[in-house]
């Protein structure tokens, strides 16, 4: 069956869910929260919350002592978010941007914010707001892609590389930032405890359209006159007839306040 451009995003929430339900997803999470050393009793802030896919585990990790805060401007995923936390009274649905975080000062024993400083406006502004936020002595996790580093399979190199390049310049507002999370939260005052890197490989074309944008992505390109017609459309289906591979990296830095 031939596949064609130019497919409608899916929903956001479910987008976010599905990705988190994945394999690639629920290993780099669970290092993720394994990594925050989280206790019972703990304030826990997840910033850029979406629907609520983390805050079900944190909640069970700070227990009945602890409190967990999700935080997100997008009131769909709120709306979501709210309704997948219901029964636990010990999460705290709050809607407000990055920037300017609704926490008292101080308060918070963990943090993480997971894909989303790529989307914001200033990550530094961010990562700021959540020095702010936290108690000396709290650790805070953070996880982004490195969209430089994405490497699409084709005979076609040379439009695999323009497809990455317009990626990385055109789709994603910050689209380095993975590699960018250690330098930056140092100089946000945070003090690094480790970084690390996973590479998610993609074997299933249908899984990676979803999750990488392949063709609505590659439609766009083609729009905006990056990517010849001909040429784009060509490797958009030569990508779901033949053995598939896909892969970049994901950065994970966990830091402290000192």
């Amino acid at each position: 069956m031939t596949k064609t451009l130019g497919v409608p995003r899916p929903d956001q929430a479910s987008y976010m869910l599905r990705a988190a339900s994945e394999d690639a997803g629920r290993a780099y999470k669970q290092r993720l929260l394994d990594l925050l050393d989280l206790r019972p009793g703990h304030t826990v802030l997840d910033v850029g919350c979406g629907p609520g896919t983390d805050l079900p585990a944190l909640a069970e990790r700070v227990g009945p002592t602890g409190r967990v805060i999700g935080v997100d401007q997008d009131l769909a995923m709120l709306a979501t978010a709210r309704e997948r936390t219901a029964a636990v009274s010990t999460v705290e649905i709050r809607e407000a941007d990055a920037h300017a975080l609704p926490v008292v000062p101080g308060t918070v024993d963990r943090a993480k914010i997971d894909r989303v400083l790529m989307h914001v406006r200033s990550p530094a502004d961010v990562l700021a707001q959540l020095r702010t936020a936290t108690r000396p002595g709290a650790l805070v996790g953070l996880a982004e892609p490195d969209w430089d580093t994405l490497a699409v399979d084709s005979e076609d190199l040379e439009t695999s590389r323009a497809f990455t390049r317009y990626t990385t310049e055109k789709v994603v507002r910050h689209a380095t930032i993975g590699r960018s999370l250690a330098r930056l939260a140092t100089q946000a005052g945070f003090r690094i405890e480790a970084t690390l890197a996973t590479t998610p490989v993609f074997t299933d074309f249908d899984h990676a359209d979803h999750t990488l944008g392949l063709g609505r992505n590659m439609q766009q390109a083609i729009t905006e006159g990056h990517i010849d017609r001909d040429r784009g459309e060509a490797w958009f289906t030569d990508l779901a007839r033949a053995p598939f591979y896909a892969s970049f990296t994901l950065v994970t830095v966990i830091c402290s306040h000192p």
